[in-house]
């Protein structure tokens, strides 16, 4: 009978010291060797082989006894480990703890078994129990290897169902490690993360400032700062900030990038990444982001030199997410020759796209360019004729075309395509409010507001919903101070999003708080200079008599999309030539 993997290899180490058996008749060609027996006499070795063969035939209880008893009587390491894994296998966290905790009872000084029984306490959820052995942990490791060890332990206890208690444990092990300079960062980082882990985000601040006062150098305290950014918690941009005028690792100021424009902080989030680009040139990323940042502000011949500068360094360093960030890229450069009307560059630029992944969103671009060719049917049917692999494949081959009808004005269709979309998934947030959109467009303003309640119960956070009602009313001059509420109402769940703030100053504004208005859209304005929100700024100027300032905005906005409607209309409206 064939031995288990294991159960041979253990056998084979208490064997490795007996005398070799020679065949009969054979002389030994030099004296033998002074014989060293093993400890392995028959009846260990029937013990070790009857506890494998126990736990091969499912009686795992009894083989985990045997190779138990037989490591606690010859103090074999391998026998407790052994022993510890037949626990794991039967699935029995009590038997592997007390397997662990035999073995370092027999063997005080090792960090393996020591590391057994931590581990099998957290997993446990015993977790006060997992003091002593954390603080043994980090003592018997190396120097050099020691903050490595702290850095883990958020990891280790991720798990865990009561999150304080964790905290305070490991606080506790650490204690001893927050006043070191060399390892004051990690441990307060650390500390810092168990402390967010239970909700404790006040804590979590204090700790990245200790960390930070420990080491300012040191990249731990400003990830966690740079995870606990929110306009509500202005300090933690502080700490980043402060890293920031350092040397920072440039992943780390491409993840305060990201936070910018999760903030909606365009401009700034561009100075960000362009400072990357400035003093890393080859780090390949930071162009992509740039120039898809650029050609989204109408920025074309900066935003395409920088996406080329990308596919000259992906193409060169090569890996499957370079892949992902060239059919960006490609997507993007296809958008510059499409508002160029360079539609045969434009389609140049698809063909080069081989992932099936961004197969849907190349076809889209390319259903874009035959619409603005007058072929808005084949537009359609090339995205009708994307395969479905899942629903949400169906889903947004829908979304692409509702895009396309919009993108096109064909509202009606776009309204009536959501309509069956909406049918099929009443409680889809995203699809309601779609909906409710293309009905303002048709001036349908009750569907849209009972569309946009609907999506207010489904999900009460979508911010969105508040705004577009409360702008539609501010635009249509009725029901103000409920408009006003709405927006107020939407802020609350975006903070400092420069187009709610441009919907609220725009209340201000119909409501003759004319002083109030230009405050908040100038404020948005410079978080991010939009075309829309340059045309709300222009009237408000244009109305209190500063008729060079508006005529100046409004330039901007047209630099910035000459095409965009709002813009155009309030010219029109005001017959303006700026």
């Amino acid at each position: 009978m064939r031995l288990p993997t294991a159960a041979a290899a253990v056998l084979l180490a208490l064997c490795a010291t007996c005398a070799p058996v020679l065949a009969q008749g054979q002389a030994p060609e030099t004296p033998p060797a002074e014989v060293q027996n093993s400890g392995l006499d028959a009846q260990l070795f029937y013990q070790l082989l009857l506890g494998e063969l126990n736990a091969r035939n499912d009686e795992v209880d009894a083989g985990f006894g045997q190779i138990l008893d037989a490591a606690r009587m010859t103090n074999d390491p391998e026998l407790f480990r052994r022993a510890v894994e037949m626990a794991f296998e039967a699935r029995n966290g009590d038997a592997a703890l007390q397997a662990a905790r035999d073995w370092k009872t027999a063997f005080p000084d090792s960090r393996e078994a020591n590391r057994y029984v931590l581990q099998i306490l957290v997993a446990l959820n015993r977790v006060p129990e997992s003091l002593e052995p954390l603080k043994t942990e980090l003592a018997l490791a190396d120097a050099k290897d020691r903050i490595a060890v702290i850095v883990t332990i958020p990891r280790n206890y991720a798990r865990v169902t009561d999150k304080k208690q964790a905290a305070m444990v490991v606080e506790q092990a650490l204690s001893g490690y927050t006043g070191n300079a060399a390892t004051a960062a990690s441990a307060w980082t650390a500390i810092g993360r168990m402390r967010l882990a239970a909700g404790d985000t006040a804590g979590a601040l204090d700790a990245a400032k200790r960390g930070q006062t420990g080491n300012p150098q040191a990249e731990g305290p400003a990830l966690l700062a740079l995870e606990l950014m929110d306009p509500k918690l202005p300090e933690a941009e502080v700490l980043v900030r402060k890293y920031m005028d350092g040397q920072p690792l440039p992943e780390l100021r491409m993840g305060y990038a990201r936070a910018l424009l999760d903030a909606n902080r365009y401009p700034e989030a561009l100075q960000q990444i362009q400072l990357v680009t400035q003093q890393r040139p080859e780090f390949a990323e930071a162009w992509l982001v740039e120039g898809t940042l650029l050609v989204q502000d109408n920025q074309l011949a900066p935003g395409e030199a920088a996406l080329k500068r990308y596919v000259d360094l992906a193409q060169k360093q090569g890996s499957d997410e370079r892949k992902r960030g060239l059919a960006q890229a490609y997507l993007s450069l296809s958008q510059v020759a499409e508002k160029r009307k360079d539609y045969a560059q434009a389609n140049a630029w698809l063909d080069r796209i081989d992932d099936p992944q961004d197969l849907l969103a190349a076809q889209t671009r390319r259903a874009s360019l035959l619409a603005q060719q007058g072929k808005m049917d084949e537009a359609r049917k090339l995205i009708r004729a994307l395969p479905e692999r899942s629903p949400a494949d169906a889903r947004m081959k829908t979304l692409a075309e509702v895009s396309l009808l919009r993108d096109n004005k064909q509202y009606k269709a776009a309204y009536q395509l959501l309509g069956q979309a909406v049918a099929k998934e009443p409680k889809d947030p995203d699809l309601l409010y779609d909906q409710a959109m293309m009905a303002e467009k048709l001036a349908d303003y009750g569907d849209m507001e009972k569309l946009l309640r609907q999506v207010m119960v489904v999900k009460p956070d979508y911010h969105h919903a508040y705004n577009a009602l409360g702008y539609s009313l501010a635009e249509r001059n009725t029901r103000l101070p409920e408009a006003r509420q709405l927006v107020q109402k939407a802020l609350e769940y975006a903070p400092g999003d420069p187009f709610i703030s441009d919907s609220l100053a725009w209340v201000e504004f119909r409501m003759g708080n004319n002083q109030e208005a230009l405050r908040i859209l100038q404020a948005a304005y410079k978080d991010k200079p939009d075309p829309e929100i340059a045309a709300h700024l222009g009237e408000v100027l244009w109305s209190m008599g500063q008729r060079n300032e508006a005529q100046s905005i409004w330039r901007e906005g047209l630099m910035l999309n000459g095409e965009n409607e709002t813009l155009n209309e309030t010219l029109k409206r005001l017959k303006v030539k700026p």
